[in-house]
Formats: C-alpha cells, sequence, structure tokens
C-alpha cells in the first residue's frame, strides 16, 4: 500500500498567551487546536488528497448524503503528555481498526490502518503544544468519516471524506472521582439486533438524548439500556461499557452481542483484570442479576468504562417501579479505583505499559517538551 503524501497548510488561529489560558483549564470539549486533518475518498480514486490545514468551517453542500441518511462514523482517543515530554497515543490502532469496523456497517469506505495512525501523527506533530502536561489532562482526538457526496437517493455515498479534530481535556471529573447514580430505561432503547449499535455512529448517540435527558430529571448522571427483546439483559451505558465485580474478585461484563460498542477502555482493563489473576465473564447479565447480588452481598461493585472518563464508579441504579439498587457507602469499590488508578499510570506513562499499548507519535524535542 502507498503511503499517503500530506500537504500542510498552517496557521495558529490563537497566541500562545491565549491557548496556554486554555490548557490552564480546559474543560471537556470546549476548545480546538491550531489545525485538522482531512482526507477525502471517492469510489474511482480511493483515499486521496490528504492535508493538514488549519481548523476551520467545512463547506458541506446541502444535499451531502451524511446530511440526509446519516453516513457518519466516529471514534474517540486520548494523547498524553509523558513526564519526559514526549507525546504518546494509547492503542491508536485499536481506534483504528473499530472505525473500520463502524464503517461496514454504515456502508462507507475502509480507511487503511496506516492511514489512520499517520494523520493522527501528522496532527500531533504540528499541535504538539496543545497537549497539556497538568494533572489528568489530555488532548482528546476526534476521528471522523461523513459521506459528502450530494445527492438525494436512498443508497451508499461514492464520496467520503476522514477528518479529524482535537480538544484539550481536562479531568473528566470535578473535584475529584464520585460515585454517579444512573437510570434504567426501559421503553427506550438504544439500538436493535441487527441495527448499528456496535457500530460508533451518531445515531446510536441521538437515540439516548432523551433518555438521558429524563436521567437527568431524575437525578442521575447516566441512562443504562437494557436488550430491547428481553427489557432485562443489559446491554451498556448511552456513551459507556458496564462492569459489576464479585465478592470473590469476579469482573462481570455484558459479552460483545452486536448491540453494544467494543470498548478499548472494556478490553484493556478485562486484560488488566486477568493480569492481575482475577476471572473476567463475558457473557449476559440482567438487571434482575444485579439487585439479587446485591441484596445478597455477592454483588460488590459496579462501575462504567469508556475513554472520555475511563472508568466511573457506580452507586446505584434506578429506574420506574420503585426500581433501586444501592451499593451506599461501599461504592466506589477498591477494585474499581485500583483499577482506574493502574490503567491512567500507563496511559500518563507513570507505570509500565506491559504490553505495548502506547505510541510515541512525536519525538521529545518536537512536542514542546520545554514548557
Amino acid at each position: 500500500m502507498t503511503a499517503l503524501a500530506f500537504t500542510r497548510t498552517t496557521g495558529d488561529r490563537l497566541p500562545a498567551a491565549e491557548r496556554e489560558a486554555i490548557l490552564a483549564d480546559p474543560g471537556f470539549g470546549n476548545s480546538f487546536t491550531d489545525h485538522m486533518v482531512s482526507i477525502a475518498w471517492t469510489a474511482e480514486d480511493g483515499w486521496h488528497d490528504a492535508q493538514v490545514l488549519p481548523y476551520g468551517p467545512l463547506q458541506v453542500d446541502p444535499a451531502s448524503s451524511v446530511l440526509h441518511y446519516g453516513q457518519e462514523i466516529f471514534e474517540g482517543l486520548k494523547a498524553y503528555r509523558h513526564p519526559d515530554g514526549s507525546i504518546a497515543t494509547f492503542r491508536a490502532e485499536a481506534n483504528a481498526r473499530r472505525l473500520n469496523t463502524s464503517a461496514v456497517r454504515l456502508a462507507l469506505p475502509e480507511l487503511p490502518v496506516e492511514h489512520f495512525l499517520a494523520a493522527v501523527r501528522e496532527l500531533l506533530t504540528i499541535d504538539a503544544d496543545w497537549v497539556p502536561s497538568g494533572a489528568d489532562q489530555s488532548l482528546y482526538l476526534r476521528p471522523f468519516m461523513i459521506a459528502d457526496e450530494s445527492f438525494l437517493g436512498v443508497r451508499a455515498a461514492q464520496r467520503a471524506r476522514f477528518l479529524i479534530i482535537a480538544s484539550p481535556a481536562g479531568a473528566y471529573f470535578t473535584g475529584g472521582v464520585k460515585p454517579v447514580s444512573i437510570w434504567l430505561s426501559r421503553d427506550l432503547a438504544r439500538a436493535g439486533r441487527g441495527g448499528t449499535g456496535a457500530a460508533k455512529c451518531g445515531g446510536n448517540y441521538a437515540s439516548s438524548l432523551l433518555p438521558t435527558r429524563i436521567a437527568a430529571a431524575n437525578g442521575c448522571a447516566q441512562v443504562l439500556f437494557c436488550d430491547s427483546a428481553t427489557e432485562d439483559t443489559i446491554d451498556e451505558l448511552g456513551g459507556m461499557n458496564l462492569f459489576l465485580v464479585r465478592s470473590d474478585g469476579t469482573l462481570l461484563t455484558p459479552r460483545i452481542n452486536g448491540n453494544i460498542l467494543d470498548g478499548i477502555t472494556r478490553s484493556s482493563l478485562i486484560q488488566l483484570a486477568k493480569d492481575r489473576g482475577h476471572a473476567v465473564e463475558e457473557r449476559d447479565i440482567t438487571v434482575t442479576e444485579w439487585r439479587e447480588g446485591v441484596a445478597d452481598g455477592t454483588i460488590v461493585e459496579a462501575f462504567a468504562c469508556g475513554t472520555a472518563a475511563v472508568i466511573t464508579p457506580i452507586q446505584r441504579l434506578i429506574g420506574e417501579d420503585g426500581l433501586s439498587i444501592d451499593f451506599g457507602d461501599g461504592a466506589p469499590g477498591d477494585l474499581t479505583m485500583s483499577l482506574r488508578e493502574e490503567l491512567t499510570g500507563i496511559q500518563f506513562g507513570t507505570r509500565p505499559d506491559p504490553h505495548g499499548w502506547l505510541q510515541t507519535l512525536a519525538p521529545v524535542e518536537a512536542a514542546g517538551a520545554a514548557r
């Protein structure tokens, strides 16, 4: 496969002082770096026209198929400033492979893993000074693909575009990691069998927004979805995977069943738990099992996981008809927090990386190491 040659058009949107002010308290998803990456695709020419260009609005034809038929997918990963000043990503090749899984389901073109990694490297190199160095801070990368052929008709587009933008991110939790309450959605589903639940596409998240609003109205931070065919078998949260922990140290997590996203944080935690000698069961798990396990003491912890928050400890699950499953003072659990500390330690370069998950994509001298 021929490597893509990127053309580079540079331009800083903000003066250095303003950038540094943003990095001092970046929040999450509020500000964006100076540049973005764009790669075009057509059925005739394949992937071509790879560019690094100043961050800015896209010119999209009103008839672009993404606007009418929802042909779009995305990913999320982070770049971390390590103690030596270098910049590393975490399992970026896994994001590249998952993007292609989503692309197949949404009838979009697959992007070679090498092109994905090259695009990440290009953006990190040119916007290295945007990678923060504060505690729990990182640069969040958002690769995405849209169908941008202009036509009206229900068929797969013959033209698409892959892009990456980036946003400096602070700690997901203000005031430290705190257990959350989650709401069980019974009537509104995120995905159904044979649908797009296993793909990372905007429609899945759009379908979770109303249930999430309902969850917030009930004092909950997240919403939990079940398999719409059973109404008791757990799938996942609106944007995170779920784990339960038994009293014997066994981790339980819903199996990858076509309805839920194959989370990279999820698979990493499974590996770390197995490294410690914990059994991990990937199988169907029900709300009934959760409720009964908490009642008899066999289930002692619960947490959600994803790229943004890494691990979110769960204190209680509530829902209509008086459902309440509460760990009380037992949350967050010891194993929950220990796994979180281990995984973030690997990501930030303060712990060994036994599985080779980190990729240093920008050398120290090009990464603003003096800051």
